[in-house]
């Protein structure tokens, strides 16, 4: 996997051609009790890693759909803590497969709902789920492959990534947050401006105009470091700030207010938080739990 963290091909079933469990391998990189075609999937010292790999352009077809969904299972494991999505060197991800959009042709309009709340459902699950969640951007990522990256929580792009929503090529708009998660990071302006032009930007453009938050010459480096140190930080704080950040975006202000409310008033009582008065008490890093 490029130096990634340790093999993620995996195989079909809960045991190892080897014979090894799930469980023996726990002290190492783990592989999954499911079979992936076109993900790399893989969990190593609390961070999940997410591979795009469906040759050439990590297209979205059906299978990956039906995948990311899968993936999505994974990063709700009580071993992860963080999630990386990554792509190639030179994709993240085209989006959807044009040949998928010429079979929907003869769906009806329910089927195509149907379908799409498949990679939908995944894209939520992405955002609901208490942990932080990366992406890393190298290279094209248009459409489908930047939707995916808006349902993370923080995006890391190369300084030449190639981002932006081509849909209208095919007459079509961003249809799976291209348009409602885009219009939050960087207003309605700049979200019509790009939609209707087709425009793409690049790495340094997108961190202009909040569209990622971080600019690395080597975003999947960059994203592994910094999942490092997101699994040095208590759990439930960092989880429970993403929903609470995450929910303020649509609610109001005295709502959001309340929440964090209970939220902090939830970490007060937890292990985590004793830990870390301790520790600064006693001069020394804490040693953060989740409890």
């Amino acid at each position: 996997m490029d130096g990634e963290r340790g093999d993620s091909r995996l195989a079909h079933g809960h045991e190892y051609a080897d014979g090894e469990t799930i469980e023996s391998k726990r002290s190492g990189a783990k592989r999954l009790g499911m079979a992936f075609e076109t993900l790399e999937v893989s969990v190593e010292d609390g961070i999940a890693t997410v591979r795009l790999d469906n040759d050439p352009v990590n297209a979205i077809d059906q299978q990956m759909r039906h995948e990311l969904a899968e993936a999505v299972d994974v990063l709700r494991e009580d071993r992860v803590r963080v999630g990386v999505f990554t792509g190639a060197d030179d994709v993240f991800s085209v989006g959807a497969d044009v040949g998928l959009f010429e079979e929907a042709q003869s769906w009806t309009t329910a089927e195509f709902r149907s379908n799409s709340r498949i990679l939908g459902r995944a894209f939520e699950g992405l955002e609901e789920i208490e942990k932080p969640v990366l992406a890393a951007l190298d290279g094209t990522c248009v459409g489908g492959g930047l939707e995916l990256a808006l349902a993370c929580d923080v995006r890391i792009a190369s300084p030449d990534a190639t981002l932006g929503f081509p849909e209208h090529n095919i007459g079509l708009i961003p249809g799976l947050g291209g348009c409602s998660r885009f219009v939050t990071l960087v207003g309605p302006g700049i979200a019509k401006d790009m939609i209707f032009s087709g425009e793409l930007v690049d790495g340094e453009r997108a961190r202009e105009i909040g569209l990622v938050e971080r600019v690395e010459s080597d975003p999947k480096a960059a994203a592994l470091e910094y999942a490092d140190s997101l699994c040095e930080r208590p759990p439930q704080a960092v989880g429970l700030a993403k929903r609470v950040v995450n929910a303020a975006r649509e609610t109001d202000t005295q709502t959001a207010g309340l929440l964090e409310s209970y939220a902090q008033s939830t970490l007060l009582e937890t292990a985590d938080h004793r830990e870390g008065i301790r520790a600064f008490r006693e001069k020394r890093d804490p040693e953060f739990t989740g409890e």
